[in-house]
């Protein structure tokens, strides 16, 4: 195109133009009409969902630009209330996630604290999970990553006084309808965070114990078996062992997004890396496992080929038709016919000569030669055995 924007920048689309002009640094304040509108387009166009999410990432790439930054924000909160699964989907991938948002938490960015805990409050209540389709796997492992960090999460309720005190100061009077709190906060339960009590911890923790021992049980059975030639009794209990840690592994995960003790937070990470590792052993163990069963299968599919008799080639048979025979004439017949009244035919037995050639075709018995051949091979390997024992 010669003038105008390329197909292949976000905002060229017709989203994407919306998307550029709602947050654009000279609005004053959120256009909460035209950011339904926004959410609008990209529940009804076909391709909405995929380039309102690219205009996005445009809009807060590299940006240092404050305000353009918290009018994305409040953007995104208002589309992943209101746009379906196909948005949502993409809102929480790494590629989003991690490579946009929380690249914002960079010094260079100078983010106002209040920015920065709202990023973060979205990764937090994003990895809780939604009301559908929606696999959270990508921002529950950015949410753990930043854990492992030491980021501090802020809580809840202090993060949605923020985004109201921030809504204040923007649009003293936004519309009813459009939330301002952080992304599918009727999603979780009210207190969406919890302190364990002493007691709890206690309780907490002699389960963990339990996910340890799982942990060296499997990692033991791993070590002492090899894949093709393992124990029987020892490939059963992997097998229940392995569908218990995914279970303990789901429920570790959930802790993990609702928890706010520190040392226990810390204890769940550690115990949740040493869990995947065995399950991760196990599913390669099982992938090896597989690999040599295959193989053997191979191996001796091939084996019953090479030993089958095979039909005799046609190269070693004459089927060639015969020359035609020469036409007797007259003379010819007569003379036969006088040598035959010669012959003798009163015999009761056939006469059998000695100088009979042999038949240039003859039958060939499979069934013969594979019985002929069974004992050769069962000497041979008794043979083998005796020689094994010498």
């Amino acid at each position: 195109m010669a003038f105008g924007k390329s197909h292949r920048d976000p905002y060229a689309t017709s989203v994407g133009q919306l998307i550029e002009k709602a947050t654009f640094a000279g609005v004053q304040t959120e256009d909460w009409g035209q950011f339904m509108h926004i959410c609008y387009i990209i529940n009804t166009a076909h391709d909405g969902p995929k380039d309102a999410v690219k205009a996005l990432k445009k809009r807060i790439s590299k940006n240092y630009n404050h305000k353009e930054i918290q009018l994305t924000l409040s953007l995104i909160d208002v589309c992943m209330q209101n746009c379906g699964p196909s948005f949502q989907s993409l809102i929480v991938k790494k590629e989003f996630v991690k490579d946009s948002l929380v690249k914002l938490l960079s010094p260079r960015y100078t983010l106002p604290i209040d920015i920065q805990n709202r990023i973060l409050n979205f990764i937090k209540t994003w990895s809780q999970g939604f009301p559908g389709a929606v696999d959270v796997s990508e921002v529950k492992e950015v949410y753990l990553d930043l854990l492992k960090k030491g980021v501090q999460f802020p809580p809840s309720d202090a993060v949605a006084e923020t985004a109201r005190q921030e809504t204040a100061q923007i649009s003293p009077n936004p519309p009813p309808s459009v939330p301002t709190a952080p992304a599918l906060s009727s999603v979780v339960s009210k207190s969406s965070t919890i302190i364990l009590v002493p007691e709890q911890i206690g309780k907490l923790r002699s389960e963990l114990d339990m996910v340890k021992m799982n942990v060296r049980v499997m990692s033991a059975i791993l070590i002492e078996n090899i894949p093709g030639s393992e124990n029987h009794e020892d490939t059963e209990l992997l097998q229940k062992l392995y569908k218990t840690g995914r279970e303990m592994q789901e429920r570790i995960m959930d802790l993990l997004v609702v928890v706010e003790n520190e040392d226990v937070t810390v204890e769940l990470i550690q115990v949740n890396e040493d869990l995947n590792n065995a399950i991760l052993g196990y599913e390669r163990f099982i992938r090896n496992q597989q690999r040599i069963l295959e193989q053997n299968k191979n191996q001796r599919e091939d084996a019953n080929t090479t030993s089958e008799p095979s039909a005799p080639s046609s190269d070693l048979l004459d089927l060639s038709r015969s020359p035609l025979m020469h036409r007797a004439t007259l003379g010819e017949l007569s003379t036969l016919n006088a040598q035959l009244s010669d012959l003798n035919f009163s015999s009761t037995s056939p006469v059998v000569t000695n100088n009979l050639k042999p038949s240039l075709h003859p039958q060939v018995d499979l069934l013969a030669s594979e019985n002929t051949e069974t004992p050769l091979f069962r000497n041979i390997q008794i043979q083998y055995y005796y020689s094994q024992l010498l």
